[in-house]
């Protein structure tokens, strides 16, 4: 038997699988529960009915991450399988709205199956490291957010006009040191503002140190995404978890568009337009314009090309975007030359190995604007046919055309009674009837 194609419909409690061939035949179908005795089972089964297998999650970036962690930790051949895809190819086949869980599995089975660039999850436990350390960095910095808006609040009862927007722990100590506050109310908020700045020097400490660990582990993988002005350790770290290999996109354009840089085109007939991309991955977009705004904020090459936008008479937004777009191409470059040269050091030898040539993609990383078209969207793709010459003809002289006569123009009147149509040219007017004497 060839191979088969397990799809799997994730939940919390409980595991759906079904079973096909490479002809789409059901094969099997199961429910397991969600626990360690479950997954044995499930994964005992499996093994043991086929020996050629791949697994197929749906959202394994999700609700299927902790399943999809397990089966690559025992070595298993995993595929991401995108719900939104799942969904489609579940209305396409059954013809309805109809949602199971055996339904989803079967869509989850039949997506794997027809669709050969899903892309193959990988086990490497220092990116499953370096993910849980930037969601847990995001996570303190969602929450220090909240803090300072309660200490605001607070800050705002206790003292007229408030604080001001961006408010660190040591500017809100020495607010809340110059009120002394007499009646009930008043002392409860001061106590309450200082249990909040307490708590905002706590975040601030652990911010901080799993900063100083994010920058110790983007460096450790050999990343130089660091070295891109507004690029900090925390936008790189997450770059480097939501990209994983960088070999699954064939080029900048695709990247631009997973990253949702990369405008939609919205042309019909002779009119060309494109409008603005809401798709693709939203925490990387979140990066790039974190990094584009560092960029315009100090004298840069950014900030220079942006400017230049604007020159061209666009809005400061399209040309915010224009610039996002040209940074998306430089994180691109960089980790493809990340990528040759970890390759590089893989395979070099005892002498060592030479390094990136003036034309490798590494040669032009220092700004966003070099080696990228100025084109938000890339340009016709270069001509592969043979180019065939035809022998030149002698012009002839065009043949005279026959004078062709001209109708007479329509004017339209409206009474309030119908619509006539009266002729008003020279040539109608001729052919009137003249009037008897």
């Amino acid at each position: 038997m060839g191979r088969v194609i397990v799809g799997v419909d994730p939940h919390k409690k409980s595991v759906t699988i079904e079973a096909v061939d490479e002809a789409g035949q059901v094969l099997a179908t199961g429910r397991f529960p969600a626990d360690a005795a479950g997954y044995r089972g499930m994964v005992k089964y499996v093994r043991e009915q086929w020996s050629h297998h791949v697994w197929a999650v749906e959202g394994a970036h999700g609700v299927g991450r902790p399943l999809a962690q397990r089966l690559l930790a025992q070595g298993e051949t995993v595929l991401d399988v995108p719900a939104k895809l799942a969904a489609r190819v579940r209305v396409f086949d059954t013809g309805n709205a109809r949602k199971t869980d055996a339904t989803d599995a079967h869509a989850v089975a039949m997506v794997a199956l027809r669709t050969p660039r899903l892309t193959a999850l990988a086990y490497d436990e220092e990116l499953i490291a370096l993910r849980l350390l930037t969601d847990r960095r995001d996570e303190l910095s969602h929450l220090r957010v909240q803090t300072v808006n309660r200490l605001q609040r607070l800050l705002t009862e206790l003292i007229p006009g408030g604080a001001k927007r961006d408010l660190s722990a040591l500017q809100a100590k020495r607010l809340l040191a110059t009120v002394r506050p007499r009646t009930l109310v008043g002392r409860t908020i001061r106590r309450m503002a200082a249990e909040e700045i307490a708590d905002l020097v706590a975040v601030d400490a652990k911010l901080k140190g799993i900063k100083k660990e994010l920058r110790t582990a983007v460096a450790a993988r050999g990343s130089h995404l660091m070295d891109l002005f507004g690029i900090g350790p925390a936008g790189a770290a997450r770059i480097l978890c939501d990209v994983g290999d960088v070999a699954r996109f064939p080029d900048r354009n695709h990247f631009a568009s997973w990253t949702g840089t990369a405008p939609l085109d919205a042309s019909s007939g002779e009119q060309i337009r494109h409008r603005l991309s809401r798709a693709g991955n939203r925490r990387m977009n979140h990066v790039l314009h974190i990094a584009a705004i560092v960029q315009i904020r100090h004298d840069t090459e950014g900030r220079a090309y942006y400017r230049r936008k604007l020159a061209e008479s666009k809005t400061p937004m399209e040309a915010l975007r224009c610039l996002k777009r040209r940074l998306s191409d430089a994180v691109y470059r960089q980790l493809v030359a990340d990528a040759k040269e970890a390759a590089a050091d893989s395979e070099a030898g005892p002498g060592g190995h030479s390094g990136a040539s003036s034309q490798s993609s590494a040669a032009d990383l220092s700004t966003p604007v070099i080696g990228s078209s100025d084109q938000p969207l890339p340009g016709p793709a270069a001509t592969t046919l043979p180019v065939t010459t035809t022998p030149a003809k002698t012009p002839k002289a065009p043949a005279p055309r026959p004078r062709r006569r001209r109708a007479g123009a329509v004017k339209m009147e409206r009474p309030t009674g119908r619509t006539t149509l009266t002729a008003t040219s020279d040539v109608a007017n001729s052919r009137r009837p003249k009037p008897r004497p």
